[in-house]
């Protein structure tokens, strides 16, 4: 058998994607590297790829917080969790009515979905309104303001529903006397699943990346933070002492390797993240490709 070769385009193609790819993963590298180096070093000689004298004070400094740190990721882990499943859940629970085509009000709906997009009631009556719910200083303040259900999700679900997933299916399980509920978990959801990752992917990493909930709701109960919140009280608390007007508290605070610190928290942050999302990339390509109906 003639070996198929490849064409110009295709080697060019290549080219170009593995030049991404390491444009993408070199601030990742050079991150790492940065947590990784004398503090000196960094503040003289700046960030690089190759740093002259190489340290783990930064790290040191965060397992001494290892508790916290420890208590801050479960919290992260659990609120991202249980958002994302309640963010799909409740994005997929609007998205499948407003697919259908013989739903009454569907255009009414389908703008008031769309207008949520463009305008909202801002920070205060936002903070008045969950405040008045009791969710300040709560497990509930890091999942319920905001994120929750997301128009965007809503509007992304519902267009691959509409698109991908053809009328003779419903038609087909109607017939056979299915319900809407039947219809929704039997024929919906698994033709759906590219996209509900796809949508669960963004909402985890909204989740996992949020940190203004915390700042506006978690004022007394500090044991609610999510890893976000901690590593930037943690900067905060590093540049209050630094900026310190008692002599004492600024020369131990010019001892903490501050620089070095900040990039260790980004990439402790984000390294999660960058260890799961690889094992959901295959659904981003079926959520643009996969259709309603199969060979």
């Amino acid at each position: 058998m003639r070996e198929k070769k490849f064409s110009k385009f295709q080697i060019l193609a290549n080219v170009v994607m593995i030049l991404w790819t390491i444009l993408i993963i070199l601030p990742f590298i050079l991150l790492f590297m940065s947590s990784i180096t004398d503090e000196n070093t960094l503040v003289a000689n700046g960030y690089s790829f190759l740093p002259k004298k190489f340290s783990l004070a930064a790290y040191s400094y965060l397992i001494k917080s290892g508790a916290k740190i420890v208590k801050a990721y479960g919290i992260s882990i659990a609120v991202t969790l249980v958002g994302t499943l309640l963010n799909v859940t409740l994005s997929a629970l609007m998205a499948y009515p407003l697919s259908l085509k013989n739903l009454p009000g569907k255009t009414f709906m389908n703008f008031f979905v769309f207008f949520t997009m463009l305008f909202n009631g801002g920070i205060v009556p936002s903070y008045l309104l969950w405040t008045s719910l009791g969710v300040k200083d709560t497990f509930f303040a890091q999942l319920l303001p905001n994120f929750l259900v997301s128009a965007w999700n809503v509007m992304m679900i519902r267009t691959y529903f509409t698109t991908s997933i053809p009328d003779s299916l419903y038609e087909a399980a109607e017939i056979d006397g299915a319900s809407q509920l039947k219809i929704f978990t039997s024929v919906v959801i698994p033709l759906g699943k590219p996209i509900l990752v796809t949508m669960g992917t963004f909402a985890g990493l909204t989740y996992w990346n949020d940190w203004t909930n915390g700042l506006y709701y978690l004022v007394k109960n500090q044991d609610m933070y999510n890893v976000q919140n901690l590593l930037n009280r943690m900067v905060s608390n590093i540049q209050y002492l630094a900026s310190s007007s008692n002599s004492n508290v600024s020369s131990a605070a010019s001892a903490i390797p501050s620089t070095a610190i900040q990039m260790a928290i980004a990439f402790v942050a984000i390294l999660p993240i960058m260890l799961i999302f690889p094992f959901f990339q295959k659904y981003y390509s079926k959520g643009l490709t996969l259709g309603g109906v199969k060979g």
